[in-house]
């Protein structure tokens, strides 16, 4: 049996682009900041990461189409941080978007890593975003990297 596995280094030839809302910035900021960090912990220049920073959640999976399409990036990260209101204004956000980058992914062949956090209140999404729970964007960097290096041997 053949086992195929991916594992988490970089490849210089490897291009990422980090899609990043703007809305809720200290947390985005901090998932973006977890991302950078972990990437080049595992030695990825800075020069072959692009930052794309898009309105909201519901714009990210539009861009990654855009990206996915021009073909000069081995992973795309998404992340942004939707949070429950009052309406249901929360669950066509979180799910359109997750449902989009999905779809790009499966569209693409791309690997597009989903870490857009869908919360219950702020204080989740700091626990997600460097605080009790660690960094979601260092979690998606680093399956990005394991992702870039599986695709390579598949």
């Amino acid at each position: 049996m053949t086992v195929f596995s991916g594992t988490v280094r970089a490849h210089p030839d490897s291009r990422l682009a980090i899609i990043a809302s703007r809305w809720n910035p200290r947390i985005v900021d901090a998932l973006i900041d977890g991302a950078m960090r972990a990437l080049a912990d595992h030695g990825v220049a800075a020069e072959a990461i692009d930052l794309i920073r898009v309105p909201g959640a519901w714009e990210i999976p539009m861009a990654a189409a855009r990206v996915a399409r021009a073909s000069k990036h081995a992973a795309i990260l998404a992340v942004g941080c939707v949070v429950r209101g009052d309406t249901r204004h929360y669950e066509h956000v979180a799910d359109g978007c997750a449902e989009g980058l999905m779809r790009v992914a499966l569209e693409s062949g791309l690997p597009v890593l989903n870490g857009v956090l869908a919360v219950e209140v702020h204080a989740d999404a700091e626990a997600r975003a460097g605080g009790a729970h660690g960094n979601k964007g260092e979690e998606i960097a680093l399956a990005a990297l394991e992702m870039i290096d599986l695709e390579k041997q598949l």
